[in-house]
């Protein structure tokens, strides 16, 4: 059994062995899981997909005269204003009424970017806040704090999406071809987070991660966090399961690992690249993170009927090969989350961690477990 302690010494000292989840798994092809916890120190995890529930938190600082912000535009999207005078939060997919391709996701992206945003203002006037309108520019080197701060990210495993019914569907998972023409997925497979910790042994609160190109932190279990999803007999869940809420200082990321999107007829998102470095304390997570594509499996799933029956089950190693097998029917496959990145951000990590620029950290607090979902009830007719 290692410690965190002892690994962030052999860290420090550049004697630790750091490993990416996809080298290891290789690894593992010749090595056994106490081989492996002997030799290696850390495992690199990572992935790059669109993350909904994400968004920043904006100071923007106090004008004069001020203003207490009750409505609050930029670049024409709506923040929310409910937190304190010139507080907001803007999410990551709230839109311009106007322009729905654009949003919030690419507010933060342009910010990220150094460019200008427009800011509108409106207050009732108060006698501390007596302005009642404000319109001016504002840029990431203008505004106090800009705190990237994402309720639900990086979910353990996720479902394929496919439409057997007789029309084009577009959906968060991509567009879907009719007659089941094209299977969509996301996740990294073997190099996803969460699937790296089925158990989230390592993973909870206070867990130091790569969050957009800087560090960041995992601060709480997600929304829509559900530990008690059917698995497979690697422990490994079949549909989407945990998901960790994250922030970190914005002004320090990197556009290339923060990108807004736009999915046609369905809204916008935005990618988030994040990587959490895994410790090797021992045989149990030795063989947790020698996990393969061929041992993660996941749902398909039919989006374009009620209730998205299930429709099989398969392999992320026959996802990334280009098809999969439905119901006797081959069927095309194409990623929504990037593995490439992916890949970019768990080799950036290592490379950090073995400079010294990185230390892993022991959670003051686990993820709670045995955990399940309600789903909302309507307890009142709608009589609009």
């Amino acid at each position: 059994m290692k410690t965190y302690a002892e690994i962030n010494q052999k860290l420090k000292q550049g004697k630790a062995v750091v490993l990416t989840a996809e080298e290891v798994t290789k690894m593992a092809e010749h090595a056994s899981p106490a081989e492996i916890a002997e030799k290696v120190d850390v495992v690199t995890t990572a992935t790059f997909g669109a993350m909904c529930s994400s968004g920043a938190i904006i100071n923007f600082g106090h004008a004069s005269p001020p203003i207490r912000m009750e409505k609050i535009r930029l670049n024409g999207v709506p923040c929310y204003e409910g937190l304190a005078a010139v507080d907001s939060y803007i999410g990551a997919t709230a839109c311009d009424p106007d322009n729905p391709s654009y949003g919030g996701a690419h507010v933060i992206q342009d910010l990220l970017e150094g460019k200008d945003v427009i800011l509108e203002a409106w207050g009732k006037g108060t006698d501390c806040y007596p302005r009642k309108y404000i319109k001016t520019s504002i840029n990431i080197n203008t505004i106090n704090e800009l705190t990237l701060f994402n309720p639900r990210n990086a979910y353990q495993n996720y479902n394929v999406a496919v439409n057997t019914t007789t029309n084009m569907i577009h959906t968060y998972m991509g567009t879907l071809l009719p007659g089941m023409r094209n299977a969509t997925y996301s996740t990294s497979g073997e190099l996803s987070p969460l699937l790296n910790d089925p158990d989230l042994r390592t993973i909870g609160i206070g867990t130091r991660i790569f969050l957009g190109g800087a560090q960041g932190f995992v601060v709480w279990n997600g929304t829509q966090f559900h530990t008690t999803k059917p698995k497979n007999e690697f422990r490994v869940p079949v549909t989407n399961a945990a998901t960790i809420a994250v922030i970190g200082n914005l002004k320090e990321m990197s556009p290339e690992y923060l990108q807004a999107v736009y999915y046609e007829k369905y809204g916008v998102s935005m990618f988030i690249g994040i990587g959490i470095p895994i410790p090797i304390l021992d045989e149990e997570m030795a063989l947790r993170v020698s996990i393969s594509n061929s041992q993660i499996e996941t749902s398909v799933l039919d989006y374009g009927t009620e209730g998205m029956p299930k429709l099989g089950q398969v392999t992320y190693h026959e996802l990334q090969s280009g098809s999969i097998k439905v119901k006797g029917k081959k069927v095309r496959t194409a990623p929504v989350s990037s593995l490439s990145k992916a890949r970019k951000i768990a080799t950036e990590l290592k490379e950090w961690l073995q400079n010294g620029r990185f230390e892993i950290t022991q959670p003051v607090q686990l993820f709670p477990q045995n955990t399940s979902l309600t789903s909302l009830k309507e307890t009142e007719a709608d009589h609009d």
